[in-house]
């Protein structure tokens, strides 16, 4: 969607303007929190180093949505103007890369309780489907994150509705598998991120207007392309993230009671 009579700007405070992206995500990120902690009390674990743990894992990520954005996006800026690269108001955030340099600070934190890191990562998921879903709805403020132009009527794919739909699903997917089955820990997680692969690599970057590497093609009526950086990059995710789920299922990871882990999980169906 592009809708140019759109600002990006909520209010301004004197010379600042505050950006409607800005407060989506940080919206985003408060409720994904606010379910985590509410959670984590079924956890017998500290919760002044749960914090920090929590605290240094959305930095990392943070950095990472922005290195994996402009690999992506706007490569130039490293050689040409890297000073760009810090400009995170101008251009945006990619959520794989804050999922994935997340999730990799959170276990080097955490490696040695496999078993609270898997269900805290579980727990993770509605924070972020919610970040997937409003941040998407930010982009259509910032005039970012253009879907392709069409021949079939309606002009450019709404990519920014797409992105947020995919939010939407794994939310409720999240809850529903929590009402009906209690799936064992790490499947919640592994899973979601699987299937967040599946629907952003097939429908969102295939009709996102986004650079094309090493195989470009470009259907101009219906408005898609392939190949992105991040399609290349999916299939070794869903290979890893499938494989992660399906581990969860198959080798249960039990609680250790000398690490105050809490409840065991039900045995895998």
């Amino acid at each position: 969607m592009d809708l140019p009579w759109l600002s990006p700007y909520a209010f301004r405070i004197g010379p600042v303007g505050v950006h409607w992206y800005g407060i989506f995500m940080v919206l985003a990120i408060l409720g994904g929190l606010g379910y985590l902690f509410d959670r984590i009390q079924d956890l017998n674990e500290d919760p002044d180093r749960l914090a920090s743990i929590t605290f240094w894992t959305i930095i990392w990520g943070m950095v990472g949505a922005r290195v994996v954005f402009v690999l992506a996006n706007d490569p130039q800026w490293i050689w040409q103007d890297p000073v760009q690269i810090l400009r995170v108001w101008q251009g945006g955030l990619a959520y794989d890369g804050a999922v994935g340099f997340g999730t990799l600070a959170f276990w080097l934190q955490l490696r040695d309780k496999p078993f609270v890191f898997s269900r805290i990562m579980d727990w993770t998921v509605p924070g972020i489907a919610m970040g997937i879903f409003m941040v998407r709805i930010g982009n259509i403020f910032n005039h970012e994150v253009l879907g392709r132009m069409t021949e079939l009527g309606f002009g450019r794919w709404p990519e920014q509705l797409i992105g947020s739909s995919i939010g939407l699903i794994l939310l409720l997917r999240f809850f529903y598998l929590e009402r009906r089955s209690a799936p064992p820990a790490g499947y919640q997680f592994w899973s979601a991120m699987f299937w967040y692969a599946v629907l952003r690599g097939v429908f969102g970057e295939t009709t996102r207007d986004n650079p094309l590497f090493l195989v470009h093609y470009i259907n101009p009526v219906w408005g898609i392309g392939f190949v992105t950086l991040m399609q290349w990059f999916t299939p070794p995710i869903l290979a890893f993230t499938g494989y992660m789920a399906w581990r969860s299922r198959r080798v249960v990871i039990e609680p250790r009671q000398d690490l105050g882990a809490g409840t065991a999980p039900a045995p895998a169906p």
